[in-house]
């Protein structure tokens, strides 16, 4: 399971991911092989939480969006 960080002040997007069964945090950086594996996870069916800790129920249309 996912939630997403706290959101830029200037463009209101998420700064960074957290795998909630380690609080590890991932950057938003397409480069990164955590993010990727985030991204094919979530894609799979994997929960997604907004930073208050609502499971999304649109997570895989949202990250298709995320570079």
């Amino acid at each position: 399971m996912y939630k997403l960080g706290k959101t830029s002040s200037l463009t209101n997007e998420p700064i960074c991911i957290y795998k909630t069964n380690s609080n590890l945090s991932i950057p938003l950086c397409a480069d990164n092989t955590d993010y990727a594996n985030f991204k094919k996870e979530v894609l799979a069916g994997a929960e997604l939480q907004d930073a208050d800790g609502n499971v999304m129920t649109d997570s895989a249309e949202y990250v298709r969006t995320l570079p």
